[in-house]
């Protein structure tokens, strides 16, 4: 009872000394905390949300694959473009263009019949630099090694919950990544919070860490289907 309420009065110590500190900032001049610069910058969003923000590379529009390239990995691309989506057929692409520190965009879906389980079901892979893939799989009442299923890191990281939607229904990712240290939102739920990326995912184009590298996708594991895709790159 004694630490109880030697513990109360510490608390009404502390909590007496921030009001006053409280009271004494009220007294300060506010513009004594108002910091104007550097001022961030103007960019205009899109007008739904699967329009890409104005400061956005647009990766995949739907169109054509004229940001793609054959994946130096895996021989020819025999992707096919069908309703503003490209699906998995063949070997994996690459975006010609590197990237870095970036925020990407992506809309993905699995078939809609159900072959296999496990990793047997609905499985892909987003390659970051070409060396950290962030796994795409039919997690839809489908377990699989928790390091492996959607949203993970592949065998590197776990994702805190499973937000997957049925199959045949698109989700969505949101990723940004600094360094080593990846966000990821599935689905509107953030299921990886500033976590580092231990190193090289298995299935990397290479292991130069320090340099850009492409945005590559799986080519050999299904029939994926990928929409929207558009990058932020940083400055």
């Amino acid at each position: 009872m004694k630490k109880i309420c030697a513990f109360a009065i510490t608390c009404l110590f502390v909590t007496s000394v921030l009001h006053a500190q409280d009271k004494g900032a009220e007294n300060r001049d506010a513009k004594l905390t108002e910091v104007w610069s550097p001022e961030p910058s103007v960019v205009t969003p899109g007008t739904t949300s699967t329009d890409a923000p104005s400061d956005a590379i647009v990766l995949f529009n739907g169109k054509d694959f004229s940001n793609w390239q054959p994946s130096s990995h895996k021989g020819n691309v025999g992707w096919k473009l069908d309703n503003n989506a490209m699906t998995v057929a063949g070997g994996g692409i690459e975006t010609k263009q590197s990237f870095g520190d970036c925020q990407l965009h992506i809309e993905w879906r699995t078939p809609s019949v159900v072959k296999g389980n496990g990793q047997e079901r609905g499985n892909s892979g987003i390659f970051f630099m070409g060396r950290y893939e962030l796994q795409v799989l039919d997690s839809y009442k489908n377990r699989t090694y928790s390091n492996g299923q959607a949203g993970s890191v592949y065998k590197q990281l776990i994702p805190l919950v499973n937000p997957s939607r049925p199959p045949g229904e698109w989700q969505t990712y949101d990723i940004t990544l600094v360094g080593r240290m990846v966000t990821v939102v599935a689905n509107g739920k953030t299921i990886i919070c500033n976590q580092e990326i231990p190193g090289i995912t298995g299935g990397a184009l290479d292991s130069k860490e320090d340099e850009p590298g492409p945005i590559y996708f799986q080519g050999d594991h299904g029939p994926i289907d990928l929409r929207n895709i558009a990058i932020t790159p940083a400055k």
